[in-house]
């Protein structure tokens, strides 16, 4: 597998997120917010091979600063070994693309409804 790969199933992790917990990239436009990815870490752990497949863990990570970060564990499929950890940041723009310094008030109901 190419490393650079990795991004896409960060990605990936982070769009079925969104659309489970209305949190997605059109939640967000719908609100009157852009929410780009500012920051994107990886650490590798293993390497996979070409056809091997992979498990993508994706968690939350509560924070008061207006921004989103999630933490990310890449496991193989086939015997649970850890193959890549990593983290993610977006931060919220207005329309005009610039950025908003607080929770806009739709991202503060969000996290007030899962009790973050």
């Amino acid at each position: 597998m190419l490393h650079g790969s990795y991004a896409l199933y960060f990605d990936e992790a982070l769009e079925k997120f969104g659309r489970n917990y209305d949190l997605g990239y059109l939640n967000i436009f719908g609100e009157g917010y852009y929410a780009p990815l500012v920051d994107l870490n990886f650490q590798y752990k293993r390497p996979l091979k070409y056809e091997d497949t992979m498990i993508v863990e994706i968690q939350y990570v509560p924070t008061e600063a207006a921004k989103i970060c999630f933490s990310y564990k890449i496991y193989s499929s086939e015997d649970k070994t850890l193959i890549a950890t990593g983290n993610s940041t977006q931060v919220f723009l207005d329309k005009d693309y610039q950025m908003v310094w607080y929770n806009p008030p739709f991202y503060q109901e969000w996290k007030q409804k899962y009790g973050l």
